[in-house]
């Protein structure tokens, strides 16, 4: 999943988003409320953590005016500021949960999985597909039984497979929510990540899993009969 963290201090920005990262989610950096109303517009995230006291605009201006614009991406406030009236504040322009700082990391992880089983694609703690199973949680995966050793861009991808179960998938859609915004569009990166999954999820099992459709992108199936193009 891709998340927006929007966070003026490096400080802070930096270790939550390389703690992410660690655990498989791509993250772009906002430095100021204005650069993130402008990242939200142009990208679809699956996620927004919106510090308050930030620069140009605060982060409640930033979820009002998402909001005022249609967004109903997540939002999950990171602030400081911890009274009851600081809460309320941030929940009535917009957002979904709240966490005050300092916090402790495990915390903020629980609350991401919490806000992403609650938005419109219902997210449960454990994926199914045939003999493939996937914890959404620890991010353990097996097969047929068997656990399957995967790095974290590679339970990324799979997950996000998993999560468009029988419809094709293209690459600019895998891009937007596995890869961050440094992402080459002219690279093999995604082929490679496919050959890679397939070979520890496909090359011993009865039934392939991942199949392509040629000129449109990739498609996680337990359907009989399906055939690459």
């Amino acid at each position: 999943m891709r998340i927006l963290l929007v966070e003026d201090d490096s400080r802070v920005a930096h270790p939550i988003a390389k703690g992410l990262r660690e655990q498989a989610y791509a993250v772009d950096l906002a430095a100021d409320g204005e650069a993130a109303v402008y990242l939200a517009t142009e990208n679809d995230y699956d996620l927004v953590i919106l510090d308050i006291m930030l620069p140009v605009k605060s982060g409640h201006a930033v979820c009002r005016e998402l909001r005022a614009g249609g967004a109903r991406t997540p939002i999950l406030m990171l602030t400081a500021r911890g009274t009851v009236d600081d809460r309320v504040e941030g929940l009535d322009s917009g957002a979904d949960d709240y966490l005050t700082k300092p916090f402790d990391f495990k915390e903020l992880l629980a609350r991401i999985r919490a806000l992403l089983r609650r938005s419109a694609v219902l997210r449960p703690a454990v994926l199914r597909v045939a003999d493939l199973v996937l914890n959404t949680a620890n991010h353990a995966v097996s097969r047929g039984g068997k656990s399957v050793s995967l790095t974290a861009k590679e339970y990324a991808l799979l997950e996000f497979l998993v999560l468009n179960q029988d419809r094709v998938v293209g690459r600019e859609q895998i891009a937007q929510h596995v890869w961050d915004e440094h992402f080459d569009p002219f690279s093999n990166v995604i082929d490679v990540y496919i050959k890679r999954l397939r070979s520890k999820l496909d090359t011993h099992a009865k039934k392939r899993l991942i199949h392509t459709r040629r000129g449109e992108g990739y498609m996680l199936s337990a359907e009989p009969g399906f055939v690459d193009e």
